[in-house]
């Protein structure tokens, strides 16, 4: 039986620091059988975050394999896609589609992770029928992603080697983080923890310090907008 969205988000949210257990609440919420959460792209890598079963994870791993699948749609348009008829799916992925095969698969329905410009990885999740998601499953399910995006980030500058956290030593830096935190929420018009969480998911992918960025956002060298990442720096 599926269960409500406010009960969903909640049984996300106590997954954190345990984000195996991501893809359970997406089972129960949309009645289907199989999700799995994964980061893929230039920002976090590849990697299956989360997996309900051996098949989901082998539909995140066909794709990380070949580049194309649903999941790299739903990430490179910002958008999910819905297949829910998957023998007769109108997209192409010739590669997919060969190394998927005869299965047991009758829908996939893939949703991009992002926080601002930031294209972190995908949720994709399968039915052995075919199946249609409402108008309001698909906007509750994206609303979902939000939540997944934030704690996927999390996770990784958790795991990282430095955690990537502001140095606490002079008043300076911690003032700069804050003066690029402001401009970023003004930017993106989105709250204060997720703008800090955008500066410091730039600068995990960018191989930069927290300040290093906060400074080149006060500057004005390094701009934020919802599609991309501009910058002047000379470096």
């Amino acid at each position: 039986m599926a269960q409500s969205f406010v009960v969903t988000a909640n049984a996300l949210t106590l997954t954190e620091a345990h984000e195996s257990a991501l893809s359970g609440p997406f089972l129960r919420f949309l009645d289907i059988d199989g999700a799995a959460v994964s980061t893929i792209g230039a920002v976090l890598g590849s990697e299956t975050i989360s997996a309900s079963d051996a098949l989901a994870a082998r539909l995140d791993e066909i794709q990380f394999d070949l580049g194309e699948g649903p999941c790299w749609d739903a990430l490179s348009t910002a958008n999910p896609v819905l297949e829910p008829d998957w023998i007769h799916h109108e997209r192409s992925w010739p590669g997919f589609e060969a190394a998927l095969g005869v299965s047991s698969v009758g829908a996939l329905f893939a949703f991009p992770l992002m926080i601002g410009p930031l294209r972190l990885g995908a949720i994709d999740l399968y039915t052995v029928r075919p199946k249609m998601l409402s108008d309001e499953q698909v906007s509750q399910t994206q609303l979902l992603a939000k939540i997944v995006s934030r704690m996927v980030l999390r996770r990784a500058l958790r795991l990282s080697e430095d955690e990537w956290v502001d140095p606490p030593d002079t008043k300076y830096s911690r003032r700069v983080v804050h003066q690029a935190t402001g401009v970023v929420l003004a930017q993106l018009r989105i709250a204060p923890d997720d703008a800090l969480l955008l500066i410091k998911g730039h600068a995990f992918s960018a191989g930069r310090s927290v300040i290093d960025i906060s400074t080149s956002i006060v500057d004005g060298r390094l701009k934020i907008t919802n599609d991309l990442i501009e910058t002047k720096d000379s470096d």
